[in-house]
Formats: structure tokens, C-alpha cells, sequence
């Protein structure tokens, strides 16, 4: 009998998601919500009511934060991020193709996703997307030494364990959007090691060039993570879309989070 429990406990396991799911509902295309470092689903809070109408809504926590797993082993890379984000959607049985949507890191995410699998997609959203360049192939001397300094802050977050906790802790309690950001004890390592594998050794511009989906770029003229000069090679491609939401961060809050869903909803609407 207890060799019975344990087969069942296991085969459990095999069909349960990689990922925590914490949203699957609604009828219609199907959208994948994924967030960015140091985040959760909850990213998406003011998005998710606006789709669940006529899509089906699926958000996840990435690999190391929110509620989902931290496998010991777990080196943070994009192709990793991207290999359980599949596992997870094969899991969930989405039906193809659909629109998958990234915020921050989660932009990264996405758009390797579709240099991988572009059959699998009607479009990319990218929310807020982090791109940044080599500083020494960067030519205007502005945007270098905004790059430059990018990765000095992102060496100090790695190195200064303490001073890193006491501030996302100070910024959490300031955010309007519960657990959009979160760096602790917890998830110290998935934060160290997704900075490092996934965000400055990025390939965002590359794979973005790879795909030949729609791409709708969405990000706040605000925002104090993204490089005008770095991000402006994106917007220069022919199936790439731009919406700039005037007065916006970093963050998906109402007015960007309207902008988001009409971006989904013209890659899903019906083509003439």
C-alpha cells in the first residue's frame, strides 16, 4: 500500500507544473503573463482583469521567486528560465499559438522563447524590457556611460548582500503593486545568478532579430532602467511597434497596464 501512495505521489509530480501557476482562466487565445527578476505573477495585477474577458489568462512565477521552486543546481540562465517556462506551458496543454507577454526580465525570457519557437507564437509583448549593450560598442557617449553604470550598481547588488536586502526591502513597502519586488534570504540566489546569467548577459537584440513575429514594445518614458540608445536598435526593426507610455516607470500600473492589453489585443485579433 505504501508502495502504491508513493507511485501516485510521484506520478503526481511528473504531471504537476514545473512552475507555479498562479493564474489559468478565461476562454479564447491564450496570453502567457511572464514577470521579471526579483517579481511574481502579481506583476500583471492591473493586466490580467483586462484580458480575462475574451483570452485565456495564464501567469506564472519564473524559476526562484514567488511561490515556484529553486532546484539547488539552478544556474538562472535565460535558456534555463526559458527550458521550465516550456516544460510549464506543455504541462498546461496552451494551445498554439498564443501571445506571450514580458515584463522586465521577463522581456529577455520572452524574446529568447520565440528565437526558439516563433511557430509557437502570434506575438511578443515587451513590457519595460531591460536592453542593454557592451559599453564599448556603444558610440553615443551618453548611453555608454549609462550602460557603464548599469552594471557597476548591478556588481554592487551582487557583492553587497546586506545593503541589497535593506533597500528592496524599503522599496517593496513603497510599491504600489504587492510583491512586484522582492529580494531576500529566500531568493537571494536566484536574484544573484538571474542578474548575472540572465539580464547583463543578455541577447535580447539578437533574438529579437532571430524571430519573425510581431513584436509590440511597451515601456514608460520614465523609466530609470531603460537606455534610449539600447533600446532604440529594437524599435529600429521592421516588426517591432513601439507604444511609449508618457509619465510611466517601470512598473505596470493602469494607464501602461491599458496600453498592454491593446497590444495583446491587436495580435490576437483576427487578420483581414
Amino acid at each position: 500500500m505504501r508502495f502504491v501512495t508513493a507511485l501516485r505521489e510521484r506520478l503526481a509530480a511528473r504531471r504537476r507544473p514545473p512552475l507555479h501557476v498562479a493564474v489559468d482562466q478565461g476562454d479564447g487565445p491564450a496570453v502567457v503573463l511572464v514577470h521579471g527578476i526579483a517579481s511574481s505573477y502579481t506583476t500583471f495585477e492591473n493586466v490580467i482583469p483586462l484580458l480575462r474577458p475574451e483570452h485565456r489568462v495564464v501567469a506564472m512565477d519564473l524559476l526562484g521567486f514567488g511561490a515556484s521552486p529553486a532546484p539547488p543546481s539552478a544556474t538562472f540562465t535565460l535558456d534555463e528560465h526559458v527550458l521550465y517556462l516550456e516544460r510549464t506551458l506543455a504541462r498546461l496543454r496552451v494551445r498554439e499559438p498564443f501571445v506571450l507577454v514580458g515584463h522586465s526580465m521577463g522581456a529577455l525570457i520572452a524574446t529568447r522563447f520565440a528565437a526558439r519557437r516563433s511557430s509557437a507564437l502570434t506575438g511578443l509583448v515587451l513590457v519595460s524590457p531591460p536592453v542593454y549593450l557592451p559599453p564599448d560598442i556603444v558610440g553615443d557617449p551618453v548611453d555608454r556611460a549609462a550602460m557603464t553604470l548599469y552594471r557597476r550598481v548591478y556588481d554592487l547588488l551582487r557583492r553587497k548582500r546586506e545593503f541589497t536586502l535593506r533597500n528592496a526591502a524599503l522599496l517593496a513597502r513603497l510599491s504600489p503593486i504587492r510583491d512586484a519586488f522582492e529580494v531576500s534570504d529566500r531568493n537571494w540566489n536566484a536574484f544573484v545568478l538571474s542578474l548575472e546569467n540572465a539580464i547583463e548577459t543578455q541577447t535580447v537584440i539578437t533574438d529579437a532579430a532571430a524571430t519573425d513575429v510581431p513584436i509590440e514594445v511597451v515601456y514608460g518614458t520614465l523609466d530609470p532602467f531603460l537606455v534610449p540608445g539600447a533600446l532604440r536598435v529594437i524599435e529600429k526593426m521592421r516588426h517591432v511597434t513601439v507604444h511609449r507610455v508618457h509619465g510611466g516607470d517601470h512598473l505596470i500600473r493602469m494607464p501602461m497596464a491599458r496600453v498592454v492589453a491593446k497590444a495583446i489585443d491587436s495580435l490576437t485579433a483576427p487578420r483581414a
